[in-house]
């Protein structure tokens, strides 16, 4: 197991109590596809200890049907939240920031899609 820290940052209380695994090791297309993040905190009810855990497509589509979620699905739930806090009482600058920079991502992502099923790639091994 790999432990990741890109979402740790100084001074941000929460971040000691979540700890972001990669829990298997890259395979030949340079990616972990199973992670597990857990959360350790005392609550005023008691101890609370929870473990989740994200399974991403391994492998393609095409060739070993749907096994796990993938990057464009996790995105999009990041994106709805930050939506969320902009509509809500919390909207701010940076928040609109981070929409703006997510939906980037997610217009790269469907721009290597389009690419791929152009060349006939898109869901098999093939670059």
């Amino acid at each position: 197991m790999r432990e990741l820290t890109d979402h740790k940052f100084p001074g941000k209380t929460i971040d000691q109590f979540v700890t972001v695994r990669a829990e298997d090791v890259p395979d030949a297309s340079g990616a972990s596809h199973r992670y597990g993040i857990s959360v350790h905190n005392v609550v005023p009810q008691g101890e609370s200890n929870a473990v989740y855990g994200l399974r991403f497509q391994q492998g393609p589509l095409n060739e070993v049907g749907a096994n796990g979620i993938t990057n464009e699905a996790l995105l999009a739930i990041v994106l709805d939240r930050m939506r969320g806090f902009q509509n809500g009482p919390f909207n701010n600058r940076e928040n609109a920031i981070v929409i703006t920079k997510l939906e980037e991502a997610m217009h790269w992502l469907h721009h290597r899609t389009r690419d791929r099923l152009a060349r006939g790639v898109e869901g098999v091994n093939a670059q």
